[in-house]
């Protein structure tokens, strides 16, 4: 699988990652090793996680793994601190939380380091300036090789990023953010994506296939009992992906297709791939089949004029101050 460098930094990782967001709850360690193994073989490195998926479990059988199945040298670890499971506070990114859910990842990874550690949101309620000593302390200690955050809006991540940039003393810069992307969700063109390609931060699209939508498993009014939309948990995260807008863009991915003779998830995820800014975008399969499904799109690259379709049908409207405001 192609390399590629995480935003202005010398780490390399593969440009599809596996996501292990259902591990330890929906994904059993079978499921998991199959995973694991299937992404290794095709040559993936990069492997991303939270302290919050599964509540510690996804990173506590990942941990397991690296222990008798694949090589710790041969993986590129990601994980996310910051969430918290506290209805009057959704993220702490406090100092002493940060550090110390790291050091708690540590412990369930069996590891002494990870190699991209994230800070999993934007915390109102601490200093940004704090926040961002946990980075710093982390990649200084030697427990975390690089350090980004996620779901950082526009002005959130390039304040941040110009901070490490501009601050007195030796800083760590940030190397990716991670943000939701796909032909269905394409918010991030607005801001984010700008700043991070200004800034030299590289970006890891998580739900690449629209929550799964973009497979057009959900076609009509069609819910495959074994599918997220069908699930108690999950069926919340799919629904304001089943839209009228959603089907048009769906249906335009099954055209694109149809004339090139692959799957609507191979169109969906090298779109994404392919876009500027992009390192690699996250991948959440259920199962080996699902994975070497998506790991087939390695092969694939959209001609100019499907991309041009892709970026017609799912345009978002972005007008004032995004544009000049003469022409509006």
């Amino acid at each position: 699988m192609e390399q590629r460098h995480l935003g202005r930094t010398g780490l390399r990782v593969s440009r599809i990652g596996l996501g292990t967001l259902t591990w330890g709850r929906d994904t059993d360690e079978h499921d998991a090793a199959d995973l694991l193994k299937t992404f290794w073989e095709a040559g993936g490195t990069l492997v991303d996680t939270a302290d919050v998926y599964g509540d510690g479990e996804a990173e506590y059988l990942l941990g397991r793994l690296m222990e008798g199945l694949v090589p710790r040298r041969d993986l590129i670890i990601s994980t996310k601190a910051g969430s918290v499971p506290d209805p009057d506070r959704r993220f702490d990114g406090s100092r002493g939380h940060l550090l110390g859910a790291l050091d708690a990842s540590l412990g369930r990874l069996g590891t002494d380091h990870v190699d991209v550690w994230h800070v999993h949101a934007f915390d109102p309620d601490t200093p940004l300036e704090e926040t961002l000593q946990a980075l710093d302390i982390a990649v200084a200690s030697g427990r975390a090789r690089y350090a980004g955050i996620a779901n950082f809006c526009g002005w959130q991540l390039a304040k941040a990023a110009t901070w490490q940039l501009a601050a007195p003393g030796t800083r760590t810069r940030l190397a990716g953010t991670q943000m939701e992307y796909s032909l269905l969700q394409r918010g991030v063109e607005r801001e984010v994506l700008p700043a991070a390609l200004d800034l030299g931060i590289g970006l890891l699209p998580s739900s690449p296939l629209g929550r799964g939508v973009l497979t057009g498993k959900y076609r009509g009014d069609a819910r495959p009992p074994d599918s997220r939309a069908a699930s108690d948990h999950f069926a919340p995260f799919v629904e304001p992906y089943l839209d009228d807008t959603a089907s048009r863009i769906v249906d335009a991915v099954a055209t694109a297709a149809d004339g090139l003779a692959v799957t609507p998830l191979q169109i969906a995820l090298a779109w994404v791939r392919d876009r500027p800014g992009v390192t690699a975008p996250i991948v959440g399969a259920r199962n080996a089949q699902q994975l070497t499904a998506a790991l087939s799109v390695e092969a694939l690259s959209l001609p100019d004029e499907i991309c041009r379709a892709l970026d017609d049908v799912s345009a978002p409207v972005h007008r004032y101050p995004d544009h000049d405001w003469s022409t509006l």
